[in-house]
């Protein structure tokens, strides 16, 4: 039985890496300091890989790799042919239970394949988060994939218990959709996300109402105020399964953050996977793309760009993938640099290549008090020579000419080979989603 349960978990945990719409932040502070197990603070909630090196611990799992669905991108698809695993409601608790006692994992992100019916398949998820708060006063972090077609009770419910909800839209455009995922309605995956929406707003406006009639009554005994995701939604979207330009993803990206105000849209670059549709890219794209996009997303989440002035730095509707999005925004608008430091209003500041959102807000805060010199921006980290031909400092002007010479893109190019890592020169490398295993051996 125990060999039985393991082979199991090797086949559904494996199946579960090609889903990149999973992250821990922004829920509630929650510890089992007052009862219960678990808590939601901790280094992350994923098995992923961060830029230090770092793995985010997150048992990320299917319910099942079967599916009634055909999508063409999808290696879980009916007719592929792969071995096909199944656990129980009772399984799943178990496992994520025992691997927390164990220090393995910080929480649980569950999806699946679709069995019998959405309604089937969402109930077997809601279940298990049900039990695990419930019966098992589980207060760790829960993220569920969500089945669009699933009954609105159900989302409800799952909404209840899970810290963070998600629908994939699968891919950027409704008719790449229609070609290659024909049984998934495009439409009832927008109604879907506008309904969680609707109550993730009802229960924060609850929320901030219950915390003020708290401060009126003195900080006295109040009702609860109702839960529902309080890390917001998120989805993702595959990139080069389809002929999409980064244009076209960054619009799309752009209208479900405005429509939505979904916390992440997530990007992943296709795999090819075995027996592929021949209407499907016979290679990956390079994973630079998958970078770059999410360069340009967090531009416009944090920088103030919009979709069209991100893409002013590509052609042809692509990012370039050479260098990063801002840096390419920056050397097609030459006149409107150099900035000043010491004057420059925070919003042409984050324009600035090499200068973060946190460091903008530094430089404003400290040049109330004092004049900002290159030593002081060596001394925040900045990347002297990615910034020094953008902006003026008391000690630093660039030398005459500089913003207009030709070379200056080859100048500032990335010296420790990022795009030819990330697969600029080897553009036919498979892209291949990576996954720490839970027991010993080689990564996956």
């Amino acid at each position: 039985m125990v060999m039985e349960l393991r082979e199991k978990l090797e086949i559904l945990a494996d199946a579960a890496k090609y889903d990149a719409s999973c992250a821990s932040s922004g829920t509630e502070k929650r510890d089992s300091r007052d009862g219960g197990l678990g808590s939601t603070e901790g280094m992350g909630i994923c098995h992923a890989y961060a830029p230090d090196g770092r793995c985010i611990s997150l048992l990320k799992v299917l319910l099942t790799n079967a599916c009634v669905f055909d999508c063409a991108y999808c290696i879980n698809r009916a007719s592929s042919n792969v071995r096909r695993a199944r656990f129980s409601v009772r399984e799943i608790v178990g496992l994520t239970l025992d691997f927390y006692r164990r220090n393995y994992i910080e929480g649980l992100f569950l999806s699946s394949g679709i069995i019998r019916s959405p309604d089937y398949t969402m109930e077997q998820i809601v279940r298990v988060a049900r039990e695990l708060r419930e019966v098992h006063g589980f207060k760790g972090y829960i993220h569920l994939k969500t089945i669009p077609d699933a009954s609105p009770e159900l989302l409800a419910e799952a909404g209840r218990h899970a810290d963070r909800l998600s629908i994939n839209v699968e891919l950027p455009r409704a008719e790449s959709l229609k070609a290659l995922a024909p049984e998934k309605d495009g439409r009832a995956i927008r109604v879907a996300m506008a309904g969680l929406r609707m109550r993730i707003e009802e229960a924060r406006e609850a929320q901030g109402e219950a915390a003020r009639v708290k401060v009126a009554m003195g900080g006295g005994r109040r009702a609860v105020a109702p839960r529902f995701a309080p890390a917001g939604q998120s989805t993702q979207m595959i990139v080069g399964a389809d002929a999409s330009t980064d244009a076209v993803i960054l619009d799309t990206s752009s209208a479900l953050y405005g429509s939505y105000r979904l916390k992440r849209v997530y990007f992943s670059a296709y795999s090819p996977i075995p027996d592929a549709s021949a209407v499907l890219p016979p290679v990956a794209p390079p994973l630079v793309r998958e970078h770059r996009l999410y360069q340009a997303d967090w531009l416009l989440r944090f920088y103030g760009f919009s979709a069209p002035e991100v893409m002013a730095g590509g052609e042809g509707g692509m990012l370039d993938l050479e260098v990063d999005p801002k840096l390419a925004w920056a050397l097609k608008h030459r006149a409107a640099f150099p900035v000043d430091v010491n004057r420059a209003e925070r919003e042409m500041l984050l324009r600035v290549p090499g200068l973060g959102a946190k460091t903008v807000d530094r430089i404003v805060a400290a040049r109330r008090v004092r004049s900002f010199r290159m030593a002081d921006l060596a001394r925040l980290r900045v990347n002297l020579r990615k910034v020094a031909p953008f902006v003026t400092a008391v000690d630093h002007h660039p030398r005459a000419g500089l913003l207009d010479r030709a070379d200056l893109r080859a100048l500032l190019l990335p010296r420790d080979g990022l795009a030819e890592r990330a697969g600029v020169a080897a553009a036919g490398m498979l892209a291949r989603p990576v996954q720490l295993p839970l027991f010993g051996g080689a990564h996956v």
